[in-house]
């Protein structure tokens, strides 16, 4: 989000001593709250619905109405209890007469819905989002924006022609850390950029997607045959059910769930269309417990020259067997240094070597040595380290943030269908390669595969 924005927000935020961004979540999402109810007119609130209330449905849910001028009206989800107030609590949902559903038609049917979160299974993405659309609803889909490559195009002609506000969901597209990257590398404190290299790492079982299945799971409590949808039809399994992404017919690996993040990041940051050239290899080597999806997996990917970067060179690689969980860096290297850039924090690294052509350069390394003895330089610092201030509420709030004023301005969003295409594509494409043992090809201008 511009930084014009992000003043607008903090003028909105300095109502009171118990919205400092150090307060705790709970204490912090209910003072936000209370001050949403005080400060901002009705007619100028976004209603919002969630379609899918499970991990990254309800954290976004949490996340939104951290925002001022945004209020929960309806929640769907096919497992009953997501939609009911937890036992002795409302804290599940802030309200406790808050319309639920199975169906997310009856969502789309509501006309005191403005904009739907789409957190549900990747292979519902396409159909949901388009429909939502279709409806007149704005729409915030999470990554990666479709399940299979070909889907993509009708997502991208969705928002054309219905002209609603859609992005996707890959937080670090609004990050301070992207931001300043993008800002550093067009400054040229790289250079030409010649290599690219993305790494996220997991070992927990949480992080490698073996979720905690609720006792209650059972074929009253939980709509299997609506999950299945278009996928292959099976008898019901809650382990499918609650542990999706764990199967390539609901879910897209590590791939969808972890490159696209890196890939979206890449593109916002050296202004990139994509790839041509996808490469990957990889396999299930340590979660053998029946899911079909690998747990290593490794890619390659070749970038043509355009306007914003000469040609280079991309690897990604996402493992979740190793011993550094929760590690991610997105790494681009230049003639001139490089730079690691998380979504907090931003490193640049400049070379220091000579240039082996130049004479004086030559002469200064032996012959003045030799001749007056060694006189001290001055030297560059070996790195730059650019940090977030203490605070900062993060990228997920920025890039709601952003959808909200795409919604209320018309103006565009930072991650529409088509960037979200673009960064799903090749994720996506990894899996193909990967799963056909062959090379894929894409053309990032006209979202065609196959095409050169």
């Amino acid at each position: 989000m511009a930084s014009e924005s992000r003043r607008s927000f903090m003028r909105r935020l300095a109502a009171g001593s118990a919205l400092a961004l150090g307060a705790p979540r709970g204490l912090m999402a209910s003072a936000l709250r209370r001050q949403q109810a005080a400060r901002v007119p009705p007619n100028d609130s976004i209603q919002l619905a969630v379609i899918g209330a499970g991990g990254m449905g309800s954290a976004d849910v949490s996340t939104a109405l951290s925002i001022p001028g945004v209020r929960l009206v309806a929640a769907c989800d096919l497992y009953t209890g997501r939609l009911a107030p937890q036992a002795g609590s409302t804290d599940h949902w802030p309200w406790t007469d808050l319309a639920t559903t199975r169906d997310y038609r009856e969502i789309l049917a509501r006309d005191d819905v403005d904009a739907v979160i789409c957190a549900t299974p990747d292979h519902w993405h396409r159909r949901i989002a388009i429909d939502a659309m279709e409806a007149g609803k704005a729409v915030y889909c999470e990554k990666p924006m479709v399940h299979a490559v070909e889907e993509g195009a009708d997502v991208v002609a969705a928002q054309r022609r219905t002209g609603r506000t859609f992005q996707v969901g890959s937080q670090g597209m609004s990050s301070l850390g992207n931001e300043k990257a993008k800002e550093l590398y067009e400054a040229g404190a790289i250079g030409e950029l010649n290599y690219a290299e993305g790494f996220w790492a997991r070992n927990s079982p949480v992080g490698a997607w073996q979720y905690a299945i609720p006792e209650d799971a059972s074929e009253e409590t939980v709509d299997f045959d609506r999950f299945l949808g278009d996928a292959p039809k099976v008898a019901f399994d809650p382990v499918r059910f609650f542990r999706w992404r764990n199967y390539n017919d609901y879910g897209t690996g590590v791939s969808g769930d972890l490159f696209v993040h890196l890939f979206s990041s890449l593109h916002f940051i050296v202004s990139s269309i994509g790839p041509t050239k996808v490469m990957a290899t990889g396999g299930l080597r340590y979660w053998k417990d029946g899911r079909d999806a690998p747990d290593v997996v490794l890619g390659m990917f070749d970038y043509p020259a355009s306007d914003t970067h000469p040609p280079f060179n991309l690897s990604l690689r996402v493992n979740f067997v190793d011993g550094t969980s929760g590690s991610t860096v997105l790494r681009l290297v230049g003639h001139e240094g490089a730079m690691d850039v998380t979504w907090t924090d931003v490193t640049v690294r400049k070379n220091t070597f000579s240039d082996p052509t130049d004479a004086f350069s030559q002469m200064k390394d032996t012959e003045r040595r030799a001749r007056y003895g060694e006189r001290k330089q001055m030297l560059p610092p070996p790195e730059m380290l650019y940090q977030v201030e203490d605070g900062y509420w993060g990228a997920h709030v920025d890039h709601f943030m952003n959808f909200f004023e795409g919604i209320r301005t018309g103006r565009p969003v930072v991650e529409d269908a088509v960037f979200g295409y673009r960064a799903a594509a090749p994720a996506l494409l990894c899996n193909d390669s990967l799963f056909q043992e062959r090379t894929m090809r894409w053309n990032p201008a006209t979202m065609i595969v196959g095409e050169d």
